[in-house]
């Protein structure tokens, strides 16, 4: 979890990496990428020089080459354990020479090594990659450049070499401002729908078009940007389009007919609709959240050291879910770090008592559980016959990575993975590969609101059976023939985006478009999608499509352990220059100079150290955070603001407080005024509202709630819940995607305590209703008589609404 020594202490000799300038042409849902790294050696003696840097696990690197000096640089894909020999007698002979390799342990950190950098002696290495780009909810492109390499946790009772991703275990550290190398980046925007704008969490220059119809627009970042974040793009088009769309793209010159990068390749984008169920209110099912609760937690979700801590933000994340749940469906929170606990020996029913049990054990977590492991509580929780829905907060800093996804692979029947990777430098890797091997989905979140939003956005997917096993019939114009690449079997849920890479194998005979049938499966049903598409190929000499084909072979063919499947990975890999666990780019060409009569120093590229870091020496060195949640709620069975120590290992959380808890069943007050929480200026007012919901969906019209509402006069349930919902669409409008199923909640609790009259007020909200009693808050919520005679009218069905 810590630096090691050398991070810490002075990093006193020059750093020959001077600039990293990254230039990225983004059309439609494809980034390229070409980033350049710029040496200089400024000393009197040859340097070999080691520069680790985390990139995308679904990254396809596909070219490495540059200039050494004014010789150019010709790096050739080959294989690693062949690679490595050729770069270490190169570095023997003291002649220049450069590896490009992937960590074995992860796949989203790669090292660079540049070898016999004579003084005075300049460098410039140009690594090129390609990568698909997720669409948002809101229909923005998100594409993430990651800067941030986050050390890793050492499991305990193993050796560095056991437990490290290799590459990250001794970076060096310096504080930020000594940080000798700087970092550009340019993007290129290109979409036939037209470029709207841009957002970034750094900031950018002014958006420029190239084009009259805006279709073609650049954007770089602008001086002065410190690495100690990772650059987030979200690029919006001007038309969201979310229909199947097909890219065919022309085979590589020169290349065998037949092969992968010989013939064409499509890519094939989907957005299958099956006909999902909405999410009930008795939805039955089992839920459990396993919380990091790490040291490294304790730091803010941002650079920021102002900004909420990640722990702070999942417990206030967590505290939605809680309120989200669904009647009749079981759960059960468990902590973990060096050790674990869980809030319950079982999973328990929700209800309204055991919400309220669980939201106070909630607000006890502390980032205080030492370093991260979540291979023992995994294995706790998913050996069980019950199917799963499990959702993870973490920051992602686990070194036993390959382990996890693998134990989750096993389960994979039994259980779907929702993870939530929290701040910056999180693993692409770790995060995204338990959501995938489990059909579940993953999150990448850097801010607290993004962090509520997409966790209620997971639960709602978790309350859907996700589109699995697509099959395609292809009709093609005689003489080709298309075959897939890569799985088949990924989960998506409804409306979200599919990727299929095939290869259309043979020789044309006839000029027509081709027919596409999809017969899509779920759980449950067969559905059908008819889509014909126009078969006109487009040449690009970088190839992205078939870099991005031939790595989702290479990560298909890498999950099997046989011997069969991992010469295949090989092939592929040396065929179509895409970097695998088994190659490695070395130079070959490169023409031989004078050899060097000086012995070789080692230098190590430093990254920023965060100001956020615990004091070195101990994990109890680390300070709890202030929480403004856990000072704002009174003393309640025993707990009062004294920090709990965890219970112990394995055992139950709340084993020892249950005869306390049935004490207060029946005090309304004092489980309302528990989960008051007094307005500050840096509290959120939703939250406020959120945790007074009961479990059932319905609001209790309590003094507490009455402040928040701003209302004086207590009124019955029904017309509360009402005014809950009425004032969530007036003031929380754009952030419904955290609301919408507390909402259905309380609309379902409405229809069966007070039947349709009251529902139709909720449903109608944007329209007549919204506009006619909304226009001014005081109409509403200043004049009661109005707020009463409204409420007779819908009660008694004399107001109309069209």
């Amino acid at each position: 979890m810590y630096p090691s020594f050398k991070a810490l202490c002075c990093f006193c000799a020059s750093v020959p990496l001077q600039s990293i300038s990254v230039a990225v042409a983004i059309k439609g849902f494809v980034a390229d990428v070409v980033s350049e790294l710029h040496y200089k050696n400024e000393e009197k003696i040859p340097l070999e020089v080691e520069f680790v840097f985390p990139l995308d696990a679904d990254a396809a690197v596909y070219a490495f080459e540059g200039l050494m000096g004014e010789t150019k640089i010709e790096a050739q894909i080959m294989e690693k354990e062949q690679a490595q020999a050729l770069y270490e007698d190169r570095l023997a002979m003291l002649e220049a020479s450069v590896l490009f390799v992937r960590d074995p342990k992860s796949r989203d950190i790669f090292k660079c090594m540049l070898g016999n950098l004579p003084p005075s002696g300049e460098a410039t290495l140009k690594l090129c990659y390609v990568q698909a780009l997720a669409p948002e909810p809101d229909g923005a492109v998100r594409f993430v450049l990651p800067v941030v390499l986050n050390p890793r946790y050492a499991l305990q009772g193993k050796k560095q070499y056991e437990s490290h991703c290799l590459f990250v275990q001794d970076i060096p550290r310096v504080p930020e401002r000594e940080l000798p190398y700087k970092l550009s980046l340019s993007a290129t925007l290109h979409s036939p729908y037209g470029i709207s704008h841009v957002k970034s969490n750094c900031t950018l220059t002014p958006l420029q078009y190239a084009t009259e119809d805006h279709t073609t627009a650049q954007i770089s970042l602008t001086e002065g940007y410190c690495l100690n974040r990772d650059v987030e793009l979200l690029i919006y088009y001007k038309e969201v389009v979310r229909k199947p769309s097909l890219l065919l793209e022309v085979g590589k010159p020169g290349a065998d007919p037949g092969s992968l990068m010989g013939d064409h390749v499509l890519l094939l984008t989907l957005y299958p609709s099956p006909p999902a169920p909405k999410p009930g209110l008795n939805t039955t099912g089992e839920f459990l959240f396993l919380m990091d609760c790490s040291s490294s937690m304790s730091y803010s979700t941002r650079s920021n050291s102002e900004a909420t801590t990640r722990i702070q933000s999942a417990k206030e994340t967590l505290i939605f879910l809680l309120k989200s749940l669904p009647l009749g469906c079981y759960f059960n929170i468990y902590a973990f770090g060096s050790s674990y606990y869980s809030f319950y020996r079982k999973s328990v029913k929700y209800t309204q008592q055991t919400m309220l049990e669980s939201l106070r054990g909630v607000l006890d977590l502390q980032a205080n559980l030492g370093g991260t492991e979540i291979l023992q509580p995994l294995k706790l929780t998913l050996y069980t016959p019950i199917f799963l829905q499990v959702f993870v907060f973490t920051d992602g800093e686990v070194s036993n990575i390959d382990e996890v996804i693998a134990e989750v692979q096993s389960h994979s029947k039994s259980h779907r993975c929702f993870s939530f990777g929290i701040g910056e430098g999180t693993s692409s890797y770790f995060i995204g590969g338990i959501a995938e091997a489990s059909g579940g989905r993953a999150e990448f979140i850097r801010s607290k609101e993004q962090m509520q939003a997409k966790a209620l956005r997971s639960l709602k997917c978790s309350l859907q059976p996700e589109v699995k096993h697509i099959k395609l019939e292809w009709h093609l114009p005689p003489g080709l023939e298309a075959v897939l690449l890569g799985s088949s079997t990924q989960a998506i849920f409804a409306g979200e985006r599919c990727l299929m890479y095939a290869q259309i194998c043979g020789q044309q005979q006839a000029s027509r478009p081709n027919i596409m049938v999809g017969y899509i499966h779920t759980h449950s049903q067969t559905f059908t999608e008819k889509m014909d598409f126009r078969l006109e190929a487009e040449e690009n000499d970088r190839l992205p499509v078939h870099r991005l084909a031939a790595q989702a072979v290479l990560k298909e063919l890498e999950e099997t352990r046989s011997t069969a499947k991992q010469q295949l990975v090989l092939e592929t890999s040396l065929s179509s220059g895409v970097l695998s666990a088994q190659t490695a780019y070395v130079v070959v060409n490169m023409e031989r100079g004078e050899p060097l009569q000086a012995p070789v120093e080692f230098r190590e590229i430093p990254y920023p150290n965060s100001t956020d870091f615990p004091k070195w020496g101990g994990w109890g060195r680390c300070p709890r955070p202030p929480s403004p949640l856990r000072n704002s709620f009174p003393k309640w069975g025993g707990w009062g603001r004294c920090p709990r120590p965890p219970p112990p290992f394995g055992t139950a959380f709340r084993s020892g407080a249950a005869g306390a808890d049935r004490k207060n069943k029946g005090n309304a007050c004092k489980v309302c005024n528990f989960f008051f929480i007094p307005s500050t200026a840096n509290e959120s007012l939703l939250l406020r509202l959120v945790s007074l919901q009961n479990a059932d969906g319905s609001w209790s019209l309590d003094a507490n709630l009455l402040s928040i509402l701003g209302l004086g006069e207590v009124l019955q349930t029904a017309w509360t819940t009402v005014l809950v919902v009425l004032w969530l669409h007036v003031h929380f409008a754009e952030r419904s995607d955290i609301w919408q199923l507390l909402e259905a909640k309380a609309v379902g609790w409405l229809h069966e305590s007070t039947g349709e009259c009251v529902c139709v007020c909720v449903f109608s909200i944007k329209k007549k209703v919204c506009r006619y009693f909304m226009q001014s808050a005081s109409m509403l919520f200043g004049h009661m008589k109005c707020r009463q005679r409204t409420y007779q009218l819908i009660c008694h069905g004399e107001l109309q609404i069209p």
